[in-house]
Formats: structure tokens, sequence, C-alpha cells
């Protein structure tokens, strides 16, 4: 399966989805705003985007939508938290009364990067992406970091401050925000996972 035959899902509920959905489609797959828990049905991944994860978390339970996401990710169908969808997805986050997906075996710290009037960009050596010796332009708002990470996830980005991308099997979480960089390494690496999950064989993540 490949080209447009692939659907990513982007879970439309807060945060840059159109800018997602124009990375998605720029690698060559077809990008679909999910905006109701039916939407789930029939995608081959999904992109959680970053917003603020308090509200992003009542909106997943108001509608519905954490039963679905999780039989995806149990299923082996390929997701991606980017900033507040890493703290979605993360098992363990500190100063949380309770998880909300549970998805990744990471524990996180939020706004560990600082306030909003704090945000940056940096410089990151990204493993896994193409043209690792060229750097990735890493967009950081009030980002969270990944403190401590199972047995199997694998570390992929790391700052002073911590773990700022990493992959635990079908699941991918990027502290940063890489849908607003122009850069679509990060997003094609996810889309060639989608495409490896859904039978093409030939593609290596």
């Amino acid at each position: 399966m490949a080209g447009k035959d692939i659907s990513i899902g982007v879970l439309a509920l807060q945060g840059a989805v159109r800018e997602h959905l124009g990375m998605i489609e720029q690698c060559g797959a077809r990008g679909i705003g999910i905006k109701n828990p039916s939407g789930l049905d029939g995608i081959n991944g999904l992109i959680i985007p970053g917003g603020e994860s308090t509200t992003i978390g009542k909106l997943i339970d108001k509608y519905h939508f954490a039963d679905g996401i999780r039989r995806l990710g149990v299923s082996g169908v390929p997701v991606f938290g980017t900033c507040a969808g890493l703290i979605i997805m993360a098992r363990r986050v500190k100063g949380r009364r309770g998880p909300i997906l549970e998805l990744v075996d990471v524990t996180v710290e939020r706004n560990a990067f600082g306030r909003q009037v704090e945000s940056s960009e940096r410089d990151i050596k990204v493993r896994g992406i193409e043209e690792e010796e060229r750097p990735f332009r890493a967009v950081f708002i009030r980002a969270p970091v990944i403190e401590e990470v199972g047995r199997n996830v694998v570390v992929m980005a790391r700052q002073p401050e911590g773990v700022v991308m990493a992959r635990d099997g079908n699941y991918l979480v990027s502290a940063f925000h890489p849908e607003l960089t122009g850069d679509p390494r990060v997003h094609r690496y996810f889309v060639d996972m989608v495409r490896a999950n859904a039978g093409d064989r030939d593609v290596e993540v």
C-alpha cells in the first residue's frame, strides 16, 4: 500500500490540525481531520497534535475518543503525538492525577521548557530521519520533556532538558512541533511507519 491509499487522521479538537494535514499530503499520503470517534474507522495512522493538554484531554473524554484511540494503538496502528499529544499519550505525567490514554511507556514533565513567552526554536539531531547530518529545526512551545523511558522505548532526540522525541513500537512522540517547520522529515518518518504497518514491506523505518 502506498501513496494516497494511506489515510492518516489528525485529531481535530485543538491545535495545528491544518499544518499537520499539509505535512501529511506533502509526504504523499491522504490526511483526514477527525472530528468524531466514527472518523477513526478505517484510518491507517493517527496524529494527536499540540495545544493545551488539559483541554484536549477533557474533549477526548467529552466526545468519547479514548476507547477508539486505544483500540487503534493496541491493534498496531501507528499513533504520533506532538507536544500536548505526547502528554496525552504518556503512561505517566508528573503532577497529573490520572492518565488519559496510557499508550507510551514514558514519564513526562509538562511545561519543562518554560512559559509561552519562552518558546524557542533549536537545531536538534533526530535519529532515524533522512540526512542525519542536517539538523532538524525544532519549534518548542510550552513544551513538555520526557524524563524517563521504558525498557523498549527508543530515544530519537535529546536536549539538555531531557528526551524530546521517542518511539515505543507503533507509537511516536515529540515534545516539539514538527508541523510548524516546513521540514517534512519527521512526518515522512511517521508516514513510513504507517506504510510499513499497512503492508508495504519494502519500507524500512
